[in-house]
């Protein structure tokens, strides 16, 4: 039965190719969007290079401080000798990182300036990130110790700086900002989406200007906590918390008395989302608000649209309807019928979309619009789109096979 449904759905198809071009062009253009904004999440918030152990990780971002009122506040990344102290000593996790967001510094080559993102890191950075090294390696403790000026740099940047990006630039001098380093490493860049990796330069954290030895608990730096496990995720929580929960009241920071401190390690989505959810309340209606249209705007009116397509189609074959109700063919019958034609042309629509996508994410890949971008279809982008291709398909099925249900014979035959 359910391939002669299909049968019955793909002649159609081919006997009335206006309503075919309609039904899948509105099919495709919407699942194209839905798959490349599905793709771009998983970008955003998936393990990818170099973070590829987000599943295992918590990420320390900001702390907050509060008055005695909490009516006002400071918030922003940490000292180094605060994550040291609160961070670096948690027993449970394998492994904790500590290293700046994204600093500006600049260098030349000859007389063109070329704007740079630096960063700097302790040794355990390239433990917990898994960055690809094209040349040398990187700066460990040791070398961190004997407080060497060294640096790794992105590919990117070596084919902008060295007049020979072919030749290797191991051991070669990098000026920036006046001060020489010597290159030890070149890494694959990573994208600049991803701000606790991304950089044109790593420097070691003793390096010049890096302010690390400020004994204050703010400052300019954030951690990223790797588990050993998933599961341990939890526990490494409770245990950061009560390191927090030891920190007297009040206080007084850069002449700010606080009453309360909030710092959190989260994993990668919720440690971005938690001070917005967080916040005041008209804020946060405000963000989901937004959310909330813009999904309806993707999802919503071409589903719509697509309904009136699907009622027009179906009610064109109303004669067919008519006949078969008169033959004695049950509501029921007629109504599958017309719900699995309509998934069946769904997924149509969904491969034409799958194509269209992958030619979209490569265009935005080789764009240079997001730095080192590296959308990808994936295993997890292709079943949910897979999945909202069926639902999409059900849902504009469904109303139009309802209308046509509700037809009387003599109204049917009439067309």
């Amino acid at each position: 039965m359910l391939l002669n449904y299909i049968k019955i759905a793909w002649k159609v198809l081919l006997r009335h190719p206006f309503y075919t071009f309609i039904t899948l062009f509105g099919i495709s253009l919407t699942l194209t969007v839905l798959m490349v904004l599905t793709s771009f999440l998983d970008h955003l918030i998936g393990s990818h290079y170099p973070e590829t152990k987000r599943d295992r990780s918590l990420y320390i971002m900001q702390m907050q401080l509060n008055d005695s009122s909490r009516t006002s506040r400071q918030s922003g990344p940490m000292s180094f000798k605060f994550l040291t102290d609160y961070a670096k000593s948690l027993k449970t996790p394998e492994r904790v990182t500590i290293c700046t967001l994204i600093n500006s510094s600049n260098a030349y080559v000859g007389s063109q300036k070329i704007k740079l993102n630096t960063k700097f890191t302790d040794a355990d950075f390239w433990r917990v990130a898994d960055f690809e090294f094209l040349e040398g390696k990187p700066y460990n403790e040791q070398t961190i110790a004997s407080g060497e000026n060294v640096a790794v740099i992105t590919d990117d940047l070596k084919k902008h700086y060295f007049e020979n990006s072919s030749e290797s630039v191991l051991g070669k001098d990098i000026e920036i900002e006046t001060i020489h380093y010597k290159v030890i490493g070149v890494v694959k860049g990573s994208p600049v989406t991803r701000p606790f990796t991304y950089a044109d330069v790593y420097f070691p954290y003793t390096a010049p200007k890096s302010n690390y030895q400020r004994n204050d608990m703010r400052g300019g730096y954030v951690a990223i906590i790797l588990a050993k496990n998933e599961s341990d995720r939890k526990e490494i929580q409770d245990e950061f918390q009560s390191h927090i929960d030891r920190i007297p009241f009040p206080g007084v920071q850069d002449g700010f008395k606080y009453a309360t401190l909030e710092v959190k390690s989260e994993p990668y989505l919720e440690n971005f989302m938690g001070p917005l959810l967080d916040g005041n309340a008209g804020l946060k209606t405000i963000f989901f608000g937004v959310i909330a249209f813009i999904l309806f705007m993707l999802m919503g009116l071409p589903a719509i649209n697509l309904v009136n397509v699907n009622i027009s189609r179906i009610m064109e074959r109303a004669s067919e309807i008519g006949i078969r109700k008169a033959f004695g063919a049950p509501i029921r019958t007629l109504m599958w019928q017309f719900i699995v034609e309509n998934i069946f042309i769904t997924l149509i629509g969904g491969v034409i979309a799958l194509i269209l996508t992958v030619i979209v994410i490569h265009l935005i890949n080789t764009s240079g619009w997001i730095a080192y971008a590296d959308l990808t279809i994936n295993i997890n982008v292709f079943l949910i789109s897979l999945f909202v291709s069926l639902i999409f398909g059900l849902l504009s099925g469904v109303l139009p096979a309802l209308r046509m249900s509700k037809l009387n014979i003599a109204e049917a035959l009439r067309g």
